[in-house]
């Protein structure tokens, strides 16, 4: 078998996308109108079910959500353009479209947090009582020093006593510290469980259900990131898993049922929010997975350079620059860095992955 037996023609934009809803936070689409379309679209188009598809694309969406793709959201990742993901959002829906025929499952992550955690203001108590301001870092020393202490209200959530939290906290900074990632950021409140920054933005929920009810694909969305006591930038694993006393934290654990199904795939593609946080320490999981498996499986993983932004927070610190370095260490150990706006049988490896595959 070679690629002109594999069907990769982009199909036409449906009529009722509009680029401009990318712009707009309050943009949701109707799912019966959807799922209309979709059964005219998959008659006229001669679309099949996913189970038919010869090779096996999926497309993972790294936390689509309005707290992070919108001015309006809390925490919005608008990149040095200040577009960012709005434009990310518009490109990558018109990805899907293009290439439903080909795609074969929509996985979306959903951030998922609640007011009461370890990177929220709630979370600590300055000198003076006042909670630290959001894109304030805190490091193990400024703990130890008696610069923050905890909310005794997160104590109290939890169940246990001051001194016990005030040691996690330091043992917390303390193993970010020593990952020599960053040290603990205070972020504003985003993705909070039952607001709307917690819900995808409208136009890729929008082609995630379409592709769903086009090619039968369940496309049900990924959870991450309730545990009060950890970040969880990455899809596969939390930042941290145990308890300064060694024990492991409650429910907290590597997603390793995720990272198999999604190896299985023949081809991983990769875009989403923010480019320099969530997707690269997702990707990076990946890759040391990968790398304990066989290297070779790099190859199958392609990153939407064009669908995804840094976070570069107004008067704080910009993370494009470290992005871009993790995106090319990527490039380097035999990832794939393409664009949206170029036909997948166009994409670098193809010719050579589909030998190596049949």
């Amino acid at each position: 078998m070679n690629k002109r037996q594999v069907k990769t023609t982009h199909l036409p934009l449906p009529q009722f996308y509009n680029s401009i809803n990318a712009f707009n936070p309050e943009y949701r689409a109707n799912e019966m109108d959807l799922h209309r379309t979709a059964i005219e679209w998959k008659s006229k188009y001669g679309l099949t079910h996913v189970d038919s598809d010869l090779i096996r694309i999926c497309l993972l969406i790294i936390d689509a959500q309005f707290s992070f793709c919108f001015p309006s959201g809390s925490l919005y990742v608008g990149g040095r353009s200040g577009r960012g993901a709005m434009d990310d959002n518009a490109r990558l829906s018109e990805f899907i479209y293009r290439n439903l025929r080909v795609i074969t499952e929509v996985k979306c992550s959903l951030d998922t947090h609640n007011p009461f955690q370890i990177f929220f203001p709630i979370a600590h108590l300055c000198e003076d009582g006042s909670h630290p301001l959001p894109g304030t870092i805190i490091s193990a020393d400024d703990y130890k020093r008696g610069k923050y202490q905890p909310n005794p209200a997160m104590a109290y959530q939890l169940r246990v006593g001051i001194s016990w939290l005030k040691k996690q906290f330091i043992y917390y900074c303390e193993e970010l510290e020593k990952s020599g990632k960053y040290q603990l950021i205070i972020w504003p409140y985003h993705v909070l469980l039952g607001s709307i920054g917690h819900t995808l933005a409208g136009v890729i929920d929008e082609a995630r259900l379409f592709h769903s009810f086009v090619r039968g694909a369940s496309n049900i969305p990924l959870l991450k990131g309730e545990n009060p006591l950890t970040e969880h930038y990455s899809v596969f694993k939390p930042e941290v898993m145990t308890l300064f006393d060694g024990k492991p934290m409650l429910n907290v654990q590597k997603d390793t049922k995720l990272m198999e199904a999604l190896l299985r795939m023949d081809m991983l593609i990769i875009a989403g929010q923010a480019k320099s946080h969530c997707v690269a320490w997702t990707i990076n999981d990946l890759l040391c997975e990968i790398m304990t498996i066989n290297p070779a499986l790099a190859k199958k993983v392609y990153l939407l350079d064009d669908c995804s932004s840094s976070v570069v927070l107004p008067g704080g610190p910009d993370f494009t620059d470290e992005a871009n370095a993790a995106f090319e260490k990527f490039r380097n150990v035999g990832m794939n860095i393409v664009r949206s706006t170029e036909p997948i049988e166009d994409w670098p490896n193809i010719d050579g992955f589909y030998k190596l595959l049949f």
